[in-house]
């Protein structure tokens, strides 16, 4: 196994035991006041959801054993919490749903859970619960994609409070991390931001934030170079948001905005090793201008300057 990876799943399974344990706190049996087993309150919270369900499709959500959940379910229907038929336009399939004592129960559940659940995130301040939210968000999204196309949808917008600095720390994290590049870029890329943020013309520079499943994932700045040049600066997207159009998006906007803002033309500084962007360049219609060998970053790089007309 790689070592990276034997690294991640030993931190992975740590959290695993950590919050097992904190989770401890949220015994449904014993805790919550309630006579369900934690398994038993998982197949009434799901039946919950609708009128009826499939057990073939409850089976599927909950992810268990067809024993167990046969079991759980025959336990449920003598408590008087289910009930099961046959579905009428497929006898081969049962239906199982709650009975009015089951919706009663599965009720209290999600009442006194969610006050548990509330006592244990209650001390944390605001802002340590926006963190602990966008960290969910962030392990939900990484470990729990679906086989299949992946949802399309982001949004491009202004940076809200702090985004400028993420655009900063994520292109110090990834470029160093994917082309060896030192900190020499880091500073260019907040040199770039604070020139940006201390002063700059709403009316003719603009910054956009791609945000996808409630997060930040990439970025790209208009900036005058000169009273009929605008400059394309800074574009980004994170590795697992990449393969959704988002780059294409941005760059797209950006020479939008520059047409609308009178601008003649656009340029664009990049380097050869950024294969993905200089597609996107390419595509948008930007030519390569002129190249030169440098260091700036540590590694031997040729960097490029790209050049687009914005006029008919």
């Amino acid at each position: 196994m790689d070592t990276g990876v034997g690294e991640t799943v030993a931190r992975v399974r740590e959290f695993n035991r950590d919050y097992t344990r904190l989770i401890g706190a949220l015994d449904y049996e014993h805790r919550l006041g309630t006579p369900h087993s934690l398994p038993e309150a998982r197949v009434l919270y799901e039946l919950a959801r609708g009128e009826s369900t499939p057990v073939g499709a409850l089976r599927r959500r909950l992810d268990m054993d067809p024993g167990q959940l046969s079991r759980l379910l025959a336990r449920a229907e003598r408590a008087g919490l289910v009930s099961r038929e046959r579905d009428p336009d497929d006898s081969r399939r049962q239906l199982v749903r709650l009975t009015g004592e089951g919706r009663g129960a599965a009720d209290l559940l999600e009442t006194r859970s969610a006050a548990a659940v509330g006592a244990l995130v209650e001390r944390l301040s605001p802002a340590e619960r926006a963190r602990l939210t966008a960290a969910l968000t962030t392990v939900e999204r990484l470990l729990d994609r679906a086989p299949g196309p992946r949802p399309a949808s982001f949004t491009l917008r202004e940076p809200g409070p702090g985004e400028l600095g993420w655009v900063i720390q994520r292109h110090g994290v990834l470029y160093p991390a994917e082309y060896g590049w030192n900190d020499a870029f880091e500073v260019l890329v907040a040199e770039v931001v604070a020139r940006y943020a201390r002063a700059h013309d709403p009316a003719r520079e603009r910054a956009w934030i791609a945000e996808h499943e409630g997060e930040p994932v990439g970025s790209v700045f208009c900036v005058a170079d000169s009273p009929d040049t605008a400059r394309l600066r800074l574009l980004l997207v994170e590795p697992g948001a990449r393969g959704l159009g988002i780059g294409r998006a941005l760059v797209a906007e950006c020479v939008r905005f520059a047409r609308e803002a009178g601008y003649v033309r656009m340029v664009l500084w990049t380097n050869a090793v950024l294969t993905g962007a200089r597609r996107l360049y390419e595509a948008e219609g930007f030519g390569l201008a002129s190249g030169e060998r440098h260091r700036m970053f540590g590694p031997e790089e040729t960097g490029e300057e790209w050049v687009l007309s914005l006029t008919p």
